[in-house]
């Protein structure tokens, strides 16, 4: 077992808690200690949410191990029941609860208690979140669902009988749950472009259906994989079993949208979308043909993600914008071999872990400008000073914004490129101030131009510092000797072994260099110097240093 501070996904019941949290009249009993109540948090501090997730605790303590707690938790069913009267229940336990043993999910099936009961058995030392949100997900839909399942040899349903019905197409789209990242506006936004193709919605599953609804699941002429993570099992089920075809490509980005429609199209025999719709629709594409767009090409990103979004993001920065993507990783192994083939397309090794700090190495390894991740990325890259956007859960609580910012379709491409686009363009900005911060206009204390004059400039912090490390052989000019012209004479300082220190002259060229590469460049030449047995990095040494590593 492996201690870590943070962890990309929670275990497998959390997943369950999504699945329930999402949906209405559905209740979840959790065998679980006091402890593992933390739960709830994800949900109310994280989402927003004004109530909490529909889950009931055992809340088992050690003194009851003492005794029979397998009574303690057919109590608690009974109880949630009774309260709050769900048109299903799901029961299951915690990854602490699971070494006791109790089979809570066999006990409530022999209690009953007059509403569908779905036995959840999630290997909490084996699998994790999303992995858990799947089974249940899928697991409920199968249990309800069992007695519409077509008697084998059945044959496929015709792609095009929504016109023999006299209607207009319909689909469902799976996966979006609480805690995935902007499901919620996405699914606004799908509806919306599915709705203008003259294309109705059957369901939306998990988030905010009710049991009643997954039982239409199969009037749908198709399933609209919107998150593969938590929609997979579900439609490759509902393929098998009722001949519903599945329509996997995930609209993330200009290209993936028409390919989305695309796909529609083909699946539900439609006329093909017009071909200039993502011109009309998204100022990406305007963007990317554009004079401005030539400070973007090229730039290094580095990606680490869940995988529907980490695939799609190496897509649109290698396809859409013109970035070189220099790294590419997802912490969800059920779908490894999805990102493993997306990387070796980019000449690339896939980064497959769930340790943040591997991720850390490899992103400062690769030296990037721009990082696209969760919320671990960005603190990461925080600490090695490179602009990040979060593209992908787990989340933080800024990244659940009030507004519409979806991720999906024709708006979700705009607001992919404002979050992308914006930390690199402030990028420049901070760079260019950098450049300029000895000009009038930008030393410290101007307030405007039509001040009478700014301050004089300070002496630079790193003087008083390299005088007490160099001690007697670093001369610094006084105020007297530079008002008669006189310089600052360096002379090379003793210090202790194997450490370098940066001289003004140093520090001022490396302040020249843009702060996304900067950490890179002082990384290396402090190296340099250390291997050259140098005690003091000057201008000449920096450009000494650069040249080494250019060639």
């Amino acid at each position: 077992m492996e201690l870590t501070l943070w962890t990309y996904e929670g275990p497998p019941h959390v997943g369950a808690m999504r699945i329930a949290a999402s949906m209405e009249g559905l209740h979840y009993v959790l065998h679980a200690p006091q402890g593992d109540t933390y739960a709830d948090l994800l949900f109310t501090m994280i989402e927003r949410r004004d109530r909490r997730p529909p889950v009931t605790y055992t809340t088992f303590q050690a003194r009851d191990l003492g005794g029979d707690t397998a009574e303690l938790v057919k109590r608690s069913i009974q109880q949630a029941v009774d309260r709050f009267q769900p048109e299903a229940l799901l029961v299951g336990e915690s990854c602490t609860a699971e070494l006791i043993q109790d089979q809570p999910g066999a006990l409530a099936g022999g209690m009953n208690l007059g509403v569908p009961v779905v036995n959840l058995e999630l290997p909490a030392y084996s699998k994790k979140e999303n992995w858990g949100a799947a089974e249940t997900l899928y697991q409920l839909c199968r249990s309800l669902l069992r007695e519409q399942v077509p008697a084998p040899g059945t044959p496929r349903p015709s792609p095009d009988r929504w016109r023999a019905e006299g209607r207009r197409p319909r689909v469902n789209l799976l996966g979006p749950s609480l805690l995935g990242f902007r499901c919620r506006d996405d699914i606004k936004e799908i509806r919306g472009l599915l709705s203008e193709h003259g294309i109705d919605v059957n369901v939306v599953a998990p988030m905010g259906a009710r049991p009643a609804d997954l039982l239409r699941l199969p009037e749908a002429d198709a399933n609209v994989c919107l998150y593969p993570e938590v929609a997979g099992p579900l439609c490759s089920w509902l393929d098998r079993q009722f001949g519903t075809p599945v329509v996997r490509t995930v609209p993330i980005g200009v290209g993936a949208t028409r390919r989305f429609l695309d796909e529609l199209s083909t699946v539900l025999d439609l006329e093909a979308p017009e071909a200039n719709e993502a011109d009309l629709r998204s100022r990406m594409p305007w963007y990317s043909r554009s004079v401005d767009s030539t400070y973007l090409t090229g730039k290094r990103v580095f990606i680490f993600a869940d995988a529907t979004h980490a695939i799609a993001a190496a897509r649109i920065a290698a396809d859409e914008l013109g970035f070189t993507v220099v790294g590419l990783g997802t912490y969800s192994r059920e779908l490894a071999r999805e990102v493993r083939a997306a990387a070796k397309d980019l000449g690339l090794e896939a980064l497959i872990t769930d340790d943040y700090l591997a991720v850390e190495k490899a992103m400062g390894e690769a030296a990037p400008e721009l990082v696209l991740g969760t919320q671990m990325e960005r603190h990461s890259a925080k600490r090695l000073g490179i602009p990040c956007a979060v593209i992908s859960a787990p989340l933080h609580v800024q990244d659940v914004p009030a507004r519409y910012a979806p991720q999906m379709g024709w708006e979700g491409a705009n607001v992919i490129f404002d979050s992308w686009v914006h930390p690199l363009m402030m990028g420049l900005e901070e760079h260019l101030i950098g450049m300029f911060r000895h000009d009038f206009e930008f030393v410290e204390g101007h307030r405007s131009h039509l001040a009478e004059g700014a301050p004089p400039r300070q002496a630079a912090a790193t003087e008083p510092v390299l005088a007490a490390l160099a001690g007697p052989s670093l001369a610094v000019a006084t105020n007297g000797a530079a008002a008669a012209g006189a310089t600052a004479t360096l002379a090379p300082p003793s210090v202790t072994e194997g450490v370098a220190v940066w001289s003004a002259d140093g520090e001022a060229a490396l302040r020249k260099i843009p702060f996304f590469v900067r950490g890179k460049v002082k990384t290396n030449t402090e190296t340099f110097a250390r291997e050259h047995g140098l005690v003091a990095i000057t201008e000449e040494v920096l450009y000494d240093a650069k040249a080494h590593y250019s060639k």
